[in-house]
């Protein structure tokens, strides 16, 4: 059971959030955001439970209107030097420390913290229960999926713009046919398997 409750009395509140774990291909990718009191965005969920037009929507809403935030990475070569969890905690600190706006408080989504010096709490489906988080989840997603549009361009023939990176049929199909790219994640088992 979940007890969280958010704390609104907290004026300038982070809510952090990443994306890009689970694929084979390209960045992990974190943002970091405050709201503010009183913000007008209207829709904030969990990035994965929005169409990609309203997405698209509430990512110009959020940077347009939020107090301020950050988007950052760790790169395919630093996750397979570090692994998936600590790039993850490492972008997400990453994106922490690009805000330039003071803060109080910071709620990450899941169950774990980076290892850092601020006040924080990590809330367990944070993206659907804060909407600093959500915020952060929705900059993330946008960001990363139109990297994988770009990645996509850049390597044809892997359908990185289908699959975002994930390992489905056609990716793992591809991965065989064509070999790794130099965005692949060399540590992830189906990619090694391979190369």
């Amino acid at each position: 059971m979940n007890d969280f409750t958010y704390d609104a009395s907290r004026l300038f509140t982070v809510g952090v959030d990443e994306v890009g774990r689970g694929p084979l291909v390209g960045d992990v990718v974190a943002a970091a955001v405050i709201l503010g009191e009183g913000h007008s965005i209207h829709g904030l969920t969990d990035s994965k439970k929005l169409s990609e037009k309203k997405r698209e929507v509430l990512f110009d809403q959020i940077k347009e209107q939020c107090i301020d935030y950050s988007i950052a990475r760790a790169t395919p070569s630093e996750i397979d030097d570090i692994n998936i969890l600590h790039a993850t905690m490492l972008a997400m600190k990453r994106a922490v420390e690009g805000l330039t706006q003071p803060f109080e408080y910071i709620y990450v989504d899941g169950n774990r913290l980076p290892k850092w010096r601020y006040s924080a709490r990590a809330v367990v489906k944070g993206d659907l229960l804060v909407e600093e988080i959500s915020a952060a989840s929705i900059l993330a997603k946008v960001t990363r999926d139109r990297e994988m549009v770009e990645l996509d361009q850049r390597y044809p023939g892997y359908g990185i713009a289908q699959h975002k990176g994930y390992p489905t049929k056609a990716h793992m199909a591809a991965l065989k046919l064509l070999g790794a790219t130099p965005e692949h994640r060399k540590s992830f088992k189906p990619v090694k398997a391979l190369i």
